[in-house]
């Protein structure tokens, strides 16, 4: 099915029960859940809205709203502002491993885009010269990018590096993921301190992820290290939680 056009799948609907005890919006809610699920009707798919729907299958609005709300809540339907209402992406599991999320989408058979949305040599503040092992005040490269996967916004990057590192370009961050890009430098990244957490959007985030201005996001504040125990990189991510999560493996001791 085309993606650019909103479509809603006829032929599930053809013989709803209209008499039986099982209310209409559940049998509508299991039909399409089903068709979600088994691929016939794909992620990224924009259905029509809930009016059409209703015209289309003889409901009332509010029944159509409840059966579309159910798959809301499960998470294979999301509402974008502007777009209406879509099959969610396969969400993007990304292990807590020493990887960047460039080279987890691609491994995971996901198609990353990076949108470049600054990219620029700035003073370092007390809190990223603490980050990074250097003195407030001199250059750091500052650089932020959206993610996209398979179409869809994921993730908004914010990374810090140190000044050496000011000749990455901005086309080089939307071919490649920055770990690849330092370790084609020379630059083995061997140990990183990360922060998981949650928080409310900031800014232009929600814009950027698709989502409402102030929803919740997931965030990962990491700063990775050299062989040497220098501090190559800081960076503070947020990631859409409808469409992401991060998964660890547990050992007892």
């Amino acid at each position: 099915m085309a993606t650019d056009q909103p479509v809603w799948p006829d032929h599930l609907f053809a013989d709803l029960d209209r008499t039986g005890p099982v209310p209409l919006y559940y049998q509508v809610s299991r039909r399409l859940e089903a068709a979600i699920r088994s691929g016939e009707v794909p992620p990224g798919v924009r259905l029509e809205n809930e009016i059409a729907i209703g015209e289309r299958l003889g409901l009332s609005r509010p029944t159509v709203r409840r059966a579309i709300q159910e798959l809301v809540d499960k998470g294979l339907l999301v509402r974008r502002r502007g777009v209406g209402t879509q099959v969610v992406q396969g969400q993007v599991t990304r292990p807590v491993e020493l990887t960047s999320l460039y080279e987890d989408l691609q491994s995971t058979h996901h198609q990353p885009a990076t949108r470049v949305l600054a990219l620029e040599v700035t003073a370092a503040s007390d809190a990223i010269a603490e980050r990074l092992g250097v003195e407030p005040g001199s250059s750091v490269v500052r650089v932020r990018r959206q993610r996209s996967t398979d179409g869809a916004p994921v993730a908004v990057l914010e990374n810090y590096l140190p000044g050496e590192f000011a000749d990455i370009t901005g086309e080089q961050l939307e071919e490649r993921g920055l770990y690849q890009l330092l370790r084609a430098r020379g630059v083995a990244i061997r140990i990183a301190h990360q922060r998981i957490g949650a928080r409310r959007a900031h800014d232009d985030e929600g814009e950027l992820l698709g989502i409402d201005h102030d929803g919740p996001v997931l965030t990962m504040e990491r700063t990775a290290y050299d062989a040497s125990g220098r501090a190559i990189e800081y960076g503070v991510h947020c990631y859409r939680p409808d469409s992401y999560s991060f998964e660890t493996t547990l050992v007892a001791k």
